[in-house]
């Protein structure tokens, strides 16, 4: 028990203070994030929601509710409102907006300086080839989290962290940071037997762990989809920002589009670039939903909330600003665009690199034109947050 607690000790000590060096050194709490403000308006002050086809966005509150009411953790503030809401008729357009309005009061999002402006991006659902077999035609292998791989729950050093982990290996007698996206491809990791399947590019098997799901067609027929099971604990760091950096792409050239034009222009120092983030996400298979269910419908992939993501009504945040499964009205442009994009959306997913108050991955939707929209996507925002009436402020965690 002694020697698993200094493993433990070690562990939070490398990762939290990024470094590697043994003894480990004295472990010290992470920050808490800037707390957000919430300022309370009314629903005139909201751009753009009387045209918003509110009811578009009511399958996916609906399934959301049934993991919120699910979890001890969220079900009192949730109980009365969803239950509330099963009278409503969902083909209903005024029936549903007034729902929101009549039991959601609107807060505008800000971070801790008062700025209400972010930046909102996009993700989507692509589609791969691949083969649940390795064949020369399929070289690029996504895998199940491996067993080397150690999570440590750091409540257990700081009650204060409750829902904080971090991540490691065992070297010898030491618990060190796990393999990087370089030092994994290299071999490093023991993925023996861990491989889900295989994929024809590794580009696309690289912006996958990006996207954290997606669809593969595979060559034995049928389609298999992926979600995100895990990761490496690494920092996530942006190919297309290394790139800016080196002076190889502009601001303006920095999408998924723009890195895969390179990649196809330089293919002998693709690997080196996307090596240059060494965060690296594992998968699960995830089994279709239940005919006849509401998940059914929807059909998306699994978000963190525990359920499928509708698109275009969807989005993923920083869940230590804005509470995970509500609905937030957000006001951006369309991609490289002052096309207004205002609509109702949930908050039903999260990101490595989704980190601020203001901040928000909208979720385009599954396959190609999807995945034009969101590599392209970078636009200011404003976001308001739709609490329950009655139900005290989420406190930042």
């Amino acid at each position: 028990m002694q020697r698993m607690l200094e493993r433990t000790l070690c562990l939070a000590a490398l990762v939290l203070a990024a470094c590697q060096a043994i003894p480990p050194q004295p472990v010290v709490p992470p920050a808490k994030p800037a707390q957000p403000a919430f300022t309370p308006t009314t629903y005139r002050d909201l751009p753009g929601w009387d045209t918003d086809r509110v009811q578009d966005a009511w399958p996916a509150f609906r399934v959301g509710c049934k993991a919120l009411i699910a979890s001890a953790r969220t079900q009192a503030n949730w109980q009365a409102t969803c239950a509330s809401a099963e009278a409503i008729d969902p083909n209903d357009a005024v029936q549903v907006r007034r729902f929101f309005e009549r039991n959601f009061t609107p807060y505008r999002v800000s971070s801790s300086d008062g700025t209400d402006q972010g930046l909102v991006t996009g993700y989507y659902e692509p589609l791969l080839r691949g083969s649940r077999t390795a064949a020369p035609a399929y070289p690029a292998a996504l895998y199940a989290p491996p067993d080397d791989l150690f999570i440590v729950e750091l409540a257990e050093l700081y009650p204060e962290l409750k829902g904080k982990r971090v991540r490691g290996r065992i070297d010898g007698r030491r618990i060190v940071p796990y393999w990087t996206r370089a030092e994994i491809d290299a071999g490093k990791a023991n993925v023996a037997g861990k491989a889900l399947v295989y994929v024809s590019d590794p580009v696309d098997a690289f912006f996958l762990q990006i996207q954290g799901s997606g669809r593969v067609q595979l060559a034995e027929g049928g389609v298999m989809r992926v979600g995100y099971a895990d990761q490496n604990g690494q920092p996530f760091r942006s190919v297309a920002r290394v790139l800016i950096d080196r002076g190889e792409m502009t601001i303006d050239e920095a999408s998924m589009q723009g890195i895969r034009e390179w990649g196809r222009r330089h293919p002998d120092q693709l690997p080196q670039l996307l090596d240059e983030n060494p965060s690296y996400v594992f998968f699960r298979e995830i089994a279709p939903p239940a005919p006849g269910t509401l998940e059914a419908t929807i059909d998306g992939p699994i978000g963190s909330l525990g359920v499928p993501l509708l698109a275009g009504r969807a989005i993923a945040v920083d869940p230590r600003a804005v509470p995970l499964g509500a609905p937030v009205f957000l006001a951006t442009t369309e991609p490289l665009s002052d096309t207004p994009l205002r609509r109702l959306v949930m908050a039903q997913d999260t990101g490595g690199a989704i980190r601020g108050a203001v901040r928000a991955d909208f979720f385009w939707g599954f396959g190609d034109e999807a995945g034009s929209r969101a590599g392209r996507m970078r636009q200011p925002g404003q976001m308001w947050l739709l609490w329950p009436n009655g139900v005290p402020l989420p406190e930042n965690r």
